[in-house]
């Protein structure tokens, strides 16, 4: 069974293949963005994919959306840092077969594999538990203190983008992305770039009605 890990830590993918080191069976193989996951998978054809959300360049969400684009069945899990249940269901609605976090037993990381090479779709129980108690309802609609410019950059951190994607699209440089980041931060009460990409997730849905 062959595994490609995508992550731009190598400490990350060591950790993996130590993990896995005990499993005979599998064979796995690593790529540190998007452009080399990409290659790996049309060359070496693993059997299943296990990505970060967050990649230079290309997020893992995008990642995500362009190797089921060249290939619907492929088996992917997301593997990352964050266990807010939002960014799950993002993952499994966007196609993901399964969503681990880092800081998950690692028993879950192999179980997770073994399942999604199966066929089978995978969550931790704890995660499972947070998807469906999680309350994702706000007591007013942040939305309404943002102006056009600043609904389109939150809707593109919803879908994916980085800043530098969004500034391409929106033919605007970098340095005026970042600066509405800043803005939508203090609007919208985000401590942090994590808070902000959960907040714009959360309202995807009401931003694309706007």
């Amino acid at each position: 069974m062959r595994i490609l890990i995508v992550d731009d830590h190598p400490m990350v993918i060591e950790g993996c293949r130590g993990m896995l080191s005990g499993q005979k069976d599998i064979e796995v193989l690593e790529a540190h963005d998007a452009n080399e996951a990409l290659d790996s998978y049309a060359s070496a054809a693993p059997d299943v994919v296990v990505l970060d959300i967050n990649l230079p360049g290309v997020s893992g969400f995008e990642l995500l959306r362009r190797i089921l684009k060249r290939d619907a069945n492929a088996q992917i899990i997301v593997f990352t840092m964050n266990d807010d249940p939002v960014f799950a269901a993002r993952a499994i609605e966007g196609g993901a077969r399964g969503y681990v976090a880092k800081n998950e037993d690692p028993r879950v990381f192999i179980k997770a594999i073994r399942a999604v090479a199966a066929g089978e779709r995978y969550l931790s129980n704890t995660l499972a538990l947070k998807l469906a108690f999680a309350d994702q309802s706000r007591a007013s609609n942040p939305l309404d203190a943002l102006n056009g410019r600043e609904i389109e950059i939150l809707r593109n951190l919803a879908d994916g983008k980085d800043m530098t994607e969004i500034a391409h699209i929106l033919k605007v440089s970098y340095k005026t992305v970042a600066n509405n980041c800043i803005l939508l931060k203090r609007k919208l009460g985000a401590r942090s770039k994590a808070d902000l990409l959960r907040i714009a997730v959360e309202n995807k849905v009401a931003m694309k009605l706007a």
